[in-house]
């Protein structure tokens, strides 16, 4: 029996409708019938228009009555809509002033900012037409895809492995041997390289629906692409283009089979999001959707109607606003629910921070909503904790005991340390430690380590540049950071000498030795582990090419670096002491303290101290961490441009040294280390690290 509030009550061509539910906002399939539900403020009227799919001009416009109006709500039910074939969006009605941040134009189409699809970017670098009066249209998808039982999985934030990555570049490179090339489908092609590697989660670059040309130009015979897709079109769409099945509607069952085929494989999936700002820009920007539908609601605005900056990108999102909260939370909730998401990572969070006039807040709304919010109970959130605008919160973002934070501090310590800084071993204690001086009341899993990531040189290029070299992006240097903390080693960029080479790949061993057995979380650069280069371009943000593309043949010419980082990550899963949840750092069963810091002399250390020279041991009880007997991790750590002698602690009786690595190139697979004995020292060469683990005689 059909419900009474499923009957229409008005026709428009061969279409009927009736008023509709306020929620869920957005463009929802009901039982015979869509529901369109979408909000303005200072909106005086609204019209909903139906297109077919790829057709100039709507096949119907539906004003909405004024009575399908609740509140700041227009809402309307239509049936007999054929949802294969039907694009949508709206027109507003209302006052035009900019000076009053009141942009509505009835003559404009806008995108729905709850649609879960958006037409015309199905194939990625196929140039829209310019004389397209609305390029972006919602499109309406059936939410019945089959998860046969996934769910997120729920790894504890100590345990994870993060390998962050761009959908696009991670096998649109030669040698990927992808089939889908650029796609979902082609991570998926990789699955079992991400399960050799050992890394159990990825972080994709921004996903969401963007526009690859929005400020695309050519430069020096080259199109340039606004290619890293931060400047979000629409936060509820997946991005078609990233899609092989696009053309058939299916982006989105593409990017769930690609979810549940990682979880079915033991790898959590973390979303980069940009709600700190949109891609229609400042005044000059395009009108997209939010600018026409409700400008002074969405937009932190300065009195004259313009846009205040804190992104960097032309306009702030006014996040703390009451409905703009309660977008992103949908938002949040969608992507949970929907796509099984198990994470986010906020990029330039700390705009989340701030109240309508652009100031900081010590406790705002939205990430005190997040940080309970009953969907998101388990969902990850890693704040970026940093903004264009110079505020600056790592070590201090508002977190609840919730949010995990990018640890900026921790990539500039330990680069500024392995090229030789002294002056940086008193902090690169605490940072070995999991930053105990920046989130002691909470856990180390809050610090989220790392040396490199796609914003800056990869790992190959910080030792082998000492400047950045971005003349290809066409902004004549001015775009990038100034300030690196790389070393070339001697010779900038490519070179034969095999001195260089080697000393590049061991720096590089050196930074992987400290980054995975650093208490945190670490997180690697995709192609990192097998040297990948971007030829010294620190923002390659708008190549779509070589250079942002990741070079798999460097895979077998690199296969000593992969197998280095592969087995450090395995030692790390083997070793719970390395990833302790904790900063409980006394003494524990084994009689030792569970970490301690040394010098070329153990016991003497002074943290206070300048000095290129350290070394740090884990002792390991099995009955804390669960393992089948007690043993100690020694790392030893020379920045020296000289050999140094490092004197080894005594260990209890019936326990013996083993080598696990040393970053000239020795490694052992783990549990199979090289014994070597009561050996009393052990001799680092220039610029090398050893770990060493002492383990009961059987």
């Amino acid at each position: 029996m059909k419900r009474i509030d499923m009957f229409p009550t008005n026709s428009a061509g061969d279409l009927k409708y009736r008023i509709g539910r306020v929620f869920p906002f957005g463009a929802t399939i009901m039982e015979d019938g869509v529901n369109f539900s979408i909000f303005s403020k200072q909106a005086t009227g609204c019209t909903l228009l139906l297109f077919r799919h790829g057709e100039r001009e709507p096949y119907i416009e539906i004003p909405f009555p004024d009575e399908f109006r609740i509140g700041n709500v227009y809402s309307m039910m239509v049936f007999g809509i054929k949802l294969e074939d039907t694009e949508y969006g709206y027109r507003f009605y209302g006052r035009n002033d900019p000076s009053a941040g009141l942009l509505f134009d009835s003559s404009r189409v806008v995108l729905d900012p709850y649609a879960k699809s958006v037409s015309g970017r199905t194939v990625w670098g196929e140039r829209p037409d310019p004389n397209e009066p609305f390029a972006y249209r919602g499109q309406i998808i059936r939410e019945d895809y089959e998860w046969n039982g996934d769910k997120p999985l729920e790894i504890p934030m100590s345990d994870l492995v993060i390998y962050e990555m761009h959908v696009r570049s991670f096998t649109k490179g030669q040698g990927s041997g992808a089939r889908y090339p650029g796609t979902f489908y082609g991570i998926i092609e990789k699955i079992p390289y991400l399960k050799e590697l050992g890394v159990n989660c990825i972080e994709l670059m921004p996903i969401f629906e963007f526009d690859e040309f929005s400020n695309s130009r050519e430069y020096n015979g080259r199109q340039l692409y606004n290619y890293w897709g931060y400047s979000t079109v629409c936060f509820f769409a997946p991005k078609a283009g990233y899609s092989k099945a696009a053309r058939l509607g299916l982006e989105a069952d593409e990017l769930k089979y690609l979810i549940k085929t990682l979880h079915k494989n033991g790898i959590e999936v973390i979303l980069d999001v940009v709600f700190n700002h949109t891609a229609e820009g400042n005044e000059n920007g395009p009108v997209i959707s939010y600018k026409g539908i409700d400008n002074r609601t969405y937009y932190l605005l300065t009195p004259d109607g313009g846009y205040y900056n804190f992104s960097g990108c032309g306009n702030t999102m006014n996040c703390n606003n009451a409905v703009v909260r309660n977008h992103i939370l949908d938002c949040l909730r969608y992507w949970v629910s929907a796509y099984h998401i198990d994470g986010f990572r906020f990029d330039l969070a700390s705009i989340l921070t701030r109240d309508m006039n652009g100031a900081p807040m010590l406790s705002p709304p939205l990430l005190e909503t997040m940080a309970h919010d009953a969907v998101l109970g388990s969902t990850k959130l890693i704040a970026e904790a940093w903004d264009a605008g110079g505020l600056y919160q790592v070590g201090s973002f508002p977190s609840w005991n919730r949010w995990s934070e990018w640890n900026g501090r921790y990539r500039d310590c330990v680069r500024r340390f392995i090229k030789g800084g002294a002056e940086c071993a008193p902090e690169l204690y605490e940072r070995i430690s999991g930053s105990g001086d920046m989130y002691g009341g909470r856990t180390p899993a809050v610090s989220v380590n790392f040396v490199t990531c796609h914003d800056g040189f990869t790992m190959y290029d910080l030792v082998s540049y000492n400047c950045k070299h971005n003349e290809l992006n066409g902004e004549d240097g001015r775009d990038g950071c100034n300030d690196n903390d790389s070393w070339n080693c001697g010779t900038e960029g490519d070179t034969d000498d095999r001195q260089i080479l080697d000393l590049r790949f061991r720096q590089i061993r050196n930074m992987y030795t400290l980054l995975l057995t650093s208490r945190g979380v670490p997180m690697l650069l995709s192609g990192d582990e097998f040297a990948n280069s971007q030829q010294g371009n620190n923002n390659a943000y708008c190549q779509d090419n070589d250079i942002s593309y990741l070079d798999w043949r460097l895979l077998d010419k690199n296969r000593e670096l992969f197998e280095y980082v592969r087995q450090l990550i395995r030692f790390r899963r083997e070793h719970p002491v390395l990833r302790w949840a904790d900063y409980e750092l006394g003494h524990n069963g084994t009689g030792y303290p569970e970490l301690s810091f040394h010098s070329l002399t153990p016991w003497q250390c002074d943290r206070s101290q300048p000095s290129l020279t350290v070394a740090y041991l884990f002792a390991e009880d099995h009955q804390r961490c669960g393992t089948e007997r007690d043993c100690f991790i020694y790392v030893m750590v020379n920045a020296h441009w000289e050999s140094h002698s490092f004197q080894l602690p005594i260990i209890p009786a019936q326990t013996e040294w083993h080598l696990f690595c040393r970053s000239s190139g020795e490694l052992y697979p783990v549990g199979k280390e090289r014994f070597i004995g009561d050996v009393g020292c052990f001799e680092l060469g220039p610029r090398e690290t050893a770990i060493l683990i002492a383990k009961q005689v059987r």
